[in-house]
């Protein structure tokens, strides 16, 4: 699995931004059940930001809730995430995550990562 995303750029605070993911799979039988979203910035651990599952039940990390709306096309595999309201803290590198586990919620994990995109709120 392969995963492409894309979207990332510089934006003053309170802009808004649209991330795209899209995976490219090999493996005829492979069936992605998850996407989801993480971001690290400088000095910091990675932290997850929001997932979706095929069924379209989605998670959220506390600190976008009520910014940011993940969407995902399952005809597509691919997933978007919609930014409002960026402020300087959501800074970082984002990365695109894929599994073919869809658990939903807190448990949820990822086993193929992008290489990810760049996300600058200026202040």
């Amino acid at each position: 699995v392969q995963l492409q995303a894309s979207g990332g750029g510089l934006v003053q605070a309170g802009g808004s931004l649209r991330l795209s993911c899209s995976a490219s799979i090999s493996a005829d039988n492979l069936k992605i059940n998850a996407m989801g979203w993480y971001r690290q910035a400088p000095g910091k651990q990675r932290e997850m930001v929001a997932h979706v599952v095929t069924g379209g039940h989605t998670y959220y990390a506390d600190f976008v809730k009520g910014r940011f709306t993940i969407s995902r096309d399952n005809a597509k595999n691919s997933a978007y995430l919609q930014m409002n309201s960026l402020n300087p803290e959501d800074s970082g590198v984002y990365y695109c995550a894929a599994s073919p586990w869809g658990v939903g919620g807190s448990l949820q994990r990822f086993n193929y990562w992008g290489q990810g995109t760049q996300v600058t709120v200026s202040s």
